[in-house]
């Protein structure tokens, strides 16, 4: 039974706050339950053959029926990426401002859900409601348009939900933070703040994304090649900051990667990118020398199927690398990306390619907030309540101590599922409930530990064995036994056809003396028979598989 009564002001993450990215964040008041982003996450080895994922709402989708919407802060993948793998299981209205609703559409498009959804657009910084959530949209620098903190104001009090921010004086997209409406905000009372936890073991200023203007510009002037800068797609001020700094150098820029070409479209259909000069095509990259073309491409992170990555490979239908080429990794390392990362720098290093990567050169700013910055955040808001979220529980947990070092009253340590009462009455944690990740697997969505993920997992760890027995309607051998042992032995070197030759004597003797048995008996002889031979061979215990017919 529920711990929670119908006019209770809760929150609960079900996504970014065991981690960076995926972020979905539950509200529930008077009985209602409204969403603030459904994100999604970058993939790691422990999700063979998947790149993203999405969270498991299981605890949502059981509440359907008292489910009012989801509110989009703005349009990053970690924010706005699982609308279209989660939508049709949801069936609820967009909220979003027209650039992030453009993300959206995108996003519904692609999994054909766009003529089904319900898409409700709010300019920037405007008041709404939603049920019985009185909402208002507060314009915040980050480093993609329209990004929009909400307000949500309750009988209860007030929660302001931050999303991703920080204090730009100088944000090139977009308008600088308006510190008199966050103070007057506090001046209301604010009950609880949900704050972005990023950056928070970082002491000074996030840095502008002004000041990165002259430093890319003065690193493209040495440059005497071909020059590659790769960026997050969505990092719309980062695509203006390296256009600028292009043409600074009299170069012109090319596109590379699908998700550049729709996210440049989507911002100037809204107004942005209007002060640049025009991309060129891949077609015309011909009619210029290499000292005077810049490509911004996809792949920042050494995704598999990026541009970046097929660049490195020399898989690119356009863009071939030389000797004293220069690369630039305009973007953050994210944890958990170091290996594919490195691997990728070391291909264009042994192509004689030059790599500029933040470690050693200031191509990146940071769109979430320093220590310095969340201290002021709070000095104008003073919310009664700290609640930290997007971050790994190494951040969250540091977010609490500072917020409890400048005197918030009350801190909460949150994580994914954690049902949190934050009114009437004292916070606390009532439950936690369900939460998970889901695979996103081509068009599938797989259980992070079900049955195809666990199965790849071994696959990825073992290999596999695959016997085909054929057998004739009395039961003996119609056929020798076929054994398939991939990822397990090399059947194309001597030892390996000798280990198999024995491993097929051994099962036809084995089998010839089972006489006219059950399907089940004869796999699960076969099966103890394989495993035993294969273990002793390699010390491994690979999944094996039987297949059998009859003729």
């Amino acid at each position: 039974m529920a711990q929670w009564k119908k006019d209770d002001l809760l929150f609960v993450p079900l996504g970014g706050s065991n981690e960076i990215g995926m972020n979905a964040n539950l509200y529930h008041y008077k009985g209602k339950w409204l969403m603030i982003d459904l994100g999604a996450g970058f993939a790691d080895t422990y999700y063979p053959g998947v790149q993203m994922l999405a969270p498991d709402l299981r605890f949502l989708y059981e509440r359907k029926e008292d489910f009012l919407g989801v509110v989009l802060t703005h349009a990053h993948e970690d924010h706005v990426g699982s609308v279209g793998y989660l939508w049709d299981k949801l069936e609820c209205p967009i909220y979003a401002t027209p650039f992030t609703a453009s993300m959206a559409r995108s996003k519904l498009q692609e999994r054909g859900w766009l003529d089904k959804a319900k898409i409700i657009e709010k300019k920037p910084g405007s008041s709404f409601d939603i049920g019985p959530f009185s909402l208002e949209m507060l314009q915040i620098t980050h480093s993609i348009p329209e990004m929009n903190g909400i307000v949500l104001r309750t009988e209860h009090g007030t929660v302001f939900h931050t999303g991703d921010w920080k204090f730009d004086p100088n944000p090139v997209i977009g308008t600088a933070s308006d510190f008199d409406k966050l103070k007057k905000i506090g001046d209301e009372g604010v009950l609880a703040m949900v704050c972005d936890s990023t950056n928070v073991f970082t002491e000074k200023h996030s840095g502008s994304e002004g000041d990165l203007f002259e430093s890319l510009s003065g690193l493209i002037a040495k440059q005497q090649e071909l020059v590659i800068v790769t960026t997050f797609a969505s990092n719309v001020a980062r695509m203006h900051t390296i256009a600028k700094a292009a043409e600074a150098n009299d170069r012109k820029v090319v596109l590379a990667g699908w998700s550049l070409h729709r996210i440049s479209t989507f911002a100037k259909e809204a107004g942005y990118l209007e002060d640049i000069s025009p991309f060129i095509s891949d077609t015309e990259m011909k009619s210029y020398k290499r000292d005077k073309l810049l490509v911004m491409c996809t792949g920042c992170q050494g995704e598999s199927n990026a541009a970046m990555n097929k660049i490195a490979e020399g898989n690119h239908p356009f863009v071939r690398l030389r000797p004293r080429d220069t690369v630039i990794f305009s973007s953050k390392i994210i944890p958990g990306n170091e290996k594919s990362l490195f691997r990728l720098f070391n291909k264009f290093v042994r192509l004689g390619v030059e790599v500029l990567t933040e470690k050693d050169h200031f191509v990146h700013v940071s769109g979430h907030p320093s220590r310095e910055e969340l201290t002021k955040m709070y000095d104008l808001v003073r919310p009664k309540v700290a609640v930290p979220v997007h971050g790994e529980p190494v951040q969250l947990h540091e977010h609490v101590k500072l917020a409890k070092s400048i005197g918030i009253e009350q801190q909460v340590e949150i994580e994914n599922g954690q049902l949190v009462r934050l009114a009437p009455g004292e916070v606390k944690t009532l439950e936690h409930v369900h939460t998970g990740y889901l695979a996103v697997d081509g068009r599938l969505l797989q259980p992070r530990d079900g049955d195809v993920m666990k199965m790849r997992r071994r696959l990825q760890n073992d290999g596999i064995i695959v016997v085909t027995l054929v057998l004739n309607m009395g039961g003996g051998l119609a056929l020798e036994p076929s054994i398939l042992a991939a990822g397990v032995i090399d059947a194309t070197s001597k030892a390996g056809r000798q280990f198999i030759r024995y491993v097929t004597d051994e099962l036809v003797d084995i089998l010839d003396d089972q006489g006219n048995t059950s399907n089940d008996r004869m796999s699960k002889t076969a099966r103890n028979t394989v495993r035993r031979l294969f273990k002793e061979e390699t010390g491994k215990r690979p999944p094996v598989e039987i297949q059998i017919a009859r003729v």
